[in-house]
C-alpha cells in the first residue's frame, strides 16, 4: 500500500505566514496537523508514504525526515500536486491513498475501511464522501437517477441547485496508481480558480470505462480540514474530546 499526502499549502487564510510555518505544520494539541495525519496512516510503512511539499518545505522535511518527499514548486491545484508524486511512485502498481496534511480528524480506521472497500469492490477509484451537517465549501457529489456516481463539482463552480446537495467530496481518494498518473495529464484548469482539480480525475477515469465507487464515512466530523483559525480551534477541540474518551 502507498499513500500521497498533499502538504504544500501556504495557509494564507490561516495566517500561517505570521507564524513562519507552512500550513501543515500549524499545531493542534501540541503537534503539527501533519503529525496527526501521519499517525492515522501508521498502518502504511513510512517509506510507502510520499509527502508533497512546497511552501517552507524545509520545516516539514526536517520534522518528518524519515518519509519520502515530492516537490510542488508552484501552487497549481490539487491535481498538479498529486502529479508531483509521480516519480516518487515510479514502478509501483497498486492502490494509492491520496489525502491531505491539513485534515487531522480522519482516523486510521476510516482510511483502512476505505482501502478495504476499494479492494473488495475492485474499483479503479474510490471517492470518500461525507454527509454535511452544516454548509461547507466542499465539492458536491453528483449522482445519476439510480444513485451511481457521476462526478464531483467544486463549490465555486456549483449551480444553486447543486449547492443544496448534502453529500460532499472530502477530497480523499483511493486510486489505482498507474491509472491515476496516466490520466492526470488530461486535467483542465477551465474553472473559477484556474487550477487543476484532483476532483476531476474520477470523471475522466469513468469516461475511459474505469470502475468508480464511493465510500461514505459514518462520522462526518472527520471530513473537516483546517483553512482558518476557527477551523483550527474546532479541530483541536474535537481532538481533545477524542483523546478524553
Amino acid at each position: 500500500m502507498r499513500a500521497v499526502v498533499l502538504a504544500a499549502g501556504k495557509g494564507k487564510r490561516l495566517h500561517s505566514e505570521e507564524f513562519e510555518l507552512p500550513k501543515a505544520m500549524r499545531k493542534a494539541c501540541g503537534e503539527p496537523l501533519l503529525a496527526h495525519v501521519l499517525e492515522s496512516l501508521s498502518f502504511i510503512d513510512k517509506d510507502g508514504i510520499v509527502i508533497v511539499v512546497g511552501y517552507m518545505k524545509e520545516a516539514i522535511m526536517e520534522r518528518f525526515g524519515e518519509y519520502t518527499f515530492a516537490f510542488q514548486d508552484r501552487q497549481l491545484g490539487t491535481g498538479h500536486a498529486a502529479m508531483c508524486a509521480k516519480d516518487a511512485l515510479a514502478g509501483y502498481d497498486g492502490p494509492v491513498l491520496v489525502c491531505y496534511g491539513d485534515m487531522p480528524l480522519m482516523t486510521k480506521e476510516t482510511y483502512m475501511a476505505a482501502i478495504e472497500k476499494h479492494t473488495l469492490d475492485k474499483n479503479d477509484c474510490t471517492v470518500i464522501t461525507g454527509i454535511a451537517e452544516k454548509p461547507l465549501a466542499y465539492g458536491r457529489i453528483i449522482r445519476d437517477e439510480k444513485g451511481n456516481f457521476l462526478k464531483v463539482v467544486e463549490d465555486k463552480d456549483c449551480t444553486p441547485e447543486q449547492k443544496e446537495i448534502t453529500e460532499l467530496n472530502i477530497g480523499v481518494y483511493v486510486f489505482d496508481s498507474v491509472k491515476l498518473f496516466n490520466i492526470l495529464g488530461e486535467l483542465k484548469n477551465n474553472n473559477a480558480q484556474n487550477e487543476y482539480y484532483l476532483t476531476d480525475a474520477p470523471a475522466i477515469m469513468m469516461e475511459k470505462g474505469f470502475k468508480i465507487g464511493t465510500f461514505t464515512i459514518e462520522d462526518s466530523t472527520q471530513m473537516y480540514g483546517v483553512n482558518t483559525p476557527e477551523d483550527l480551534e474546532f479541530c483541536e477541540n474535537l481532538l481533545k474530546e477524542r483523546n478524553r474518551k
